[in-house]
């Protein structure tokens, strides 16, 4: 079973590697901000945080979905998206050290939670089918993070292009006490999640596992 993984981000291909997926990799043609706006502006409202990152999980697995069945290709294509929401704010990627510092002096001893959208598409024959869920875990960060922990750790750069400016999986680690929901969620993917939408759609997560190649 071929995997394609819609999405450049390190954090969610580390975790298709640790149980076994070896997947092929293509980049989203998305502007994902554009999109939103346009969405909003057609509802006439702001999108909830599931549903933003359900919407933008579907247009990546769609817009590599729709390249790869040209080329004959048969199996998964999954997308992702995620976001996190602390005190009712959204907070996306803080790309700046300033804005990274802010956002951390401001979490630290509060908790969030972390949303992410699954989009799973089955070609086979031609055809494409679809599977989608959303699924969040909260994030508990300490209390007693000092403000010189806090710009060593943005000085890093890990911070900076990461959903919340934070990582569970690497250099932020130390600084959350505790998380409640699925650990992967926060990293970027729900593996139980994605288990659940590739049997919804007919395949058995241990063929994938076991058979997926670049």
């Amino acid at each position: 079973m071929q995997v394609c993984l819609a999405s450049t981000s390190p954090a969610r291909l580390m975790l298709m590697r640790q149980v076994g997926v070896e997947p092929r990799l293509e980049s989203p043609g998305v502007d994902e901000e554009a999109a939103v706006a346009a969405r909003e502006a057609e509802d006439g409202r702001t999108l909830e945080p599931d549903e933003h990152v359900l919407f933008l999980a579907r247009l990546k697995a769609d817009d590599v979905a729709r390249r790869l069945a040209s080329e004959g290709f048969e199996g998964l294509v999954i997308g992702g998206d995620s976001m996190f929401e602390i005190g009712g704010e959204v907070l996306g990627k803080p790309h700046t050290v300033e804005r990274a510092i802010a956002r951390w002096r401001d979490m630290r001893g509060r908790t969030g939670v972390l949303h992410s959208g699954h989009s799973v598409i089955r070609i086979a024959d031609g055809e494409l089918t679809r599977a989608d869920a959303a699924t969040h875990a909260s994030v508990t960060f300490a209390s007693d993070i000092t403000d010189d922990e806090i710009a060593a750790y943005v000085a890093t750069g890990e911070p900076l292009h990461v959903a919340g400016a934070f990582t569970i999986d690497s250099l932020g680690a130390p600084f959350i006490e505790r998380i409640e929901g699925d650990p992967s969620t926060v990293i970027g993917m729900s593996l139980p999640a994605l288990r659940r939408l590739a049997r919804e759609l007919g395949v058995a997560w241990t063929e994938v596992a076991a058979h997926a190649s670049q």
